[in-house]
């Protein structure tokens, strides 16, 4: 396929720490899934329609994705900041590089290629939520552009996955996040953040609507051993398959990991083994039965 005018920024700096006990050992983004290493996959797909100027922002364990650069040909960018800021901080890093552009995370799971196509107008990505969710909910008007954002909301249109900025957007964009990147407000914060708070001076996004079974984004560990059912029995944890042997079980007996509250050692997580449930301390790595 003849190159792509379009470019794709991957995002794969940050530590994933709701994906305990794996996020400990390798980033997400690196994970195994189906028989796939996830980026890789995204990065095929990319390749597969017709885009080879892929940037990944690394920061988190940067040095395993050092491989990705001979393999593919895609270009790191180091971002220092990624334990400190969100994703603003990576962004920054790149917006010399926003034009035509892909913006991507490093987890998420397309069953079938979604960058197939020529959009002309930038867009977000949309899955529909029955009930209530904590995520990005979106207003549009009657010709589909997104015209305002809510955190949390009911049965409604959320952001997930990927997002595509067209050049107009691009321009902008870049002017609003240089202005406002000295701001600790802006650092701590998620780009759509930004984009939230001026949405009415950028250039109107488009919702894309997906159906559920179109995009995968996997925050636990719980939540991927649906999707791939090989890591209800193998987690592919050295943390994990230690525990189970302490306990005496197997990894199928463990479930509903999550990181520990005010903690800030990322390996200190609890977990559930039947009704019982523990926590996991990762600097003695000591087990100890909460309930």
């Amino acid at each position: 396929m003849a190159r792509n005018k379009r470019n794709a920024i991957i995002m794969a700096a940050g530590t994933s720490s709701r994906f305990v006990p794996l996020s400990a050992e390798i980033p997400k983004g690196l994970m195994d899934v189906n028989g796939e290493v996830l980026i890789e996959r995204q990065i095929r797909q990319l390749e597969d329609a017709g885009i080879r100027d892929i940037t990944v922002v690394v920061g988190y364990m940067a040095e395993k994705f050092m491989y990705l650069t001979e393999k593919y040909g895609v270009s790191l960018v180091l971002n220092e900041d990624y334990n400190r800021f969100n994703n603003t901080s990576s962004l920054i890093r790149v917006l010399d590089r926003l034009r035509d552009t892909y913006i991507c995370s490093s987890d998420n799971y397309f069953p079938h290629n979604v960058f197939i196509g020529d959009p002309q107008e930038g867009y977000y990505s949309a899955l529909y939520s029955h009930g209530m969710t904590n995520e990005y909910c979106l207003s549009v008007n009657d010709g589909g552009e997104i015209t305002s954002v809510t955190v949390g909301g009911k049965d409604s249109w959320y952001m997930v996955g990927h997002v595509y900025f067209d050049r107009a957007f691009s321009e902008k964009f870049k002017q609003i996040l240089m202005s406002e990147y000295d701001k600790l407000e802006t650092k701590l914060g998620y780009w759509e953040d930004v984009y939230i708070r001026f949405i009415n001076e950028l250039p109107r996004l488009r919702i894309y609507k997906y159906q559920d079974n179109e995009i995968y984004e996997f925050d636990t560990l719980d939540e991927l051993r649906e999707f791939d059912k090989s890591y209800v029995c193998d987690s592919r944890s050295h943390i994990l398959k230690d525990i189970a042997r302490r306990l005496d079980c197997s990894e199928s007996e463990l479930w509903n990991f999550k990181k520990a509250p005010d903690s800030t050692i990322p390996i200190n997580f609890t977990f559930d083994r039947g009704k019982d449930k523990f926590l996991y301390q990762g600097t003695d790595q000591s087990i100890l039965k909460l309930s």
